[in-house]
């Protein structure tokens, strides 16, 4: 299981939200690439970034930070918000970006989605599969939809998506450990996604239990800013 970090952007600054409320945002770095830096002396590979503006509002607004981190680190960074264009896959991945995550034009414009999917490699491609209450969200979480998180994986899988990145929204953020009966539950009926856990994650103990049900990857990042996991600890389960 990779374990990857995240760094989350609003103006530029790494924050954290708590169950994706705009309104309960923590600023934990002004200096996101200093942040990106720590996580690759740590010996990290991989770093999950998203830009929360961009999310919010459907058009990626944190460019700078983007190519700053890019430019100056070594990390394969799977980036998400506010991917809604093919000039901006083509753009990020011109910048160096290693995937990309696509989750409200998957949901809600599966044609163009579709068409996208089909244009660039499909590994370089995840899915944002974000849930409340086993209904999928979309738009930086923000706009919930009525259709359940199985119906929307199966319309993936009918695409050859590959890899999905899925968040308990109303775990995000809280520390309270990760809805493994979720994962559990997509591993079971969907053996065939590559399925990277998100959300609620809080020590070494629920690394080890995401491990155990056969996650492909899980993304850790209140736990380490509110330093319940060091990076010293992390280094032994990279």
């Amino acid at each position: 299981m990779k374990i990857i970090p995240a760094i989350d952007i609003i103006s530029g600054k790494c924050v954290r939200l708590t169950k994706g409320n705009y309104r309960l945002k923590k600023v934990y770095s002004s200096n996101p690439l200093k942040t990106a830096l720590l996580f690759q002396k740590a010996g990290f590979k991989r770093l999950h970034l998203i830009d929360l503006e961009g999310a919010r509002e459907g058009k990626i607004k944190n460019w700078g930070t983007i190519k700053k981190i890019t430019e100056n680190t070594n990390l394969l960074i799977e980036f998400g918000g506010g991917i809604r264009e093919e000039k901006d896959i083509k753009r990020l991945f011109d910048l160096g970006i290693d995937r990309i995550i696509i989750g409200s034009i998957a949901l809600k414009e599966p044609q163009k989605f579709e068409n996208i999917f089909k244009k660039f490699e499909k590994e370089k491609i995840i899915v944002a599969v974000d849930t409340k209450r086993n209904k999928v969200c979309y738009k930086g979480w923000q706009a919930k939809t009525t259709k359940d998180i199985s119906s929307f994986l199966r319309d993936l899988i009918k695409l050859r998506v590959k890899t999905i990145i899925c968040t308990d929204i109303k775990r995000d953020g809280t520390l309270r450990g990760p809805n493994l009966s979720l994962y559990k539950k997509i591993i079971s009926n969907f053996p065939a996604f590559k399925l990277i856990a998100s959300g609620g994650i809080r020590n070494i103990n629920d690394l080890k239990k995401l491990s155990k049900i056969g996650v492909a990857g899980a993304i850790v990042g209140k736990a380490i800013y509110e330093k319940k996991i060091s990076l010293d600890n992390l280094k032994t389960s990279l």
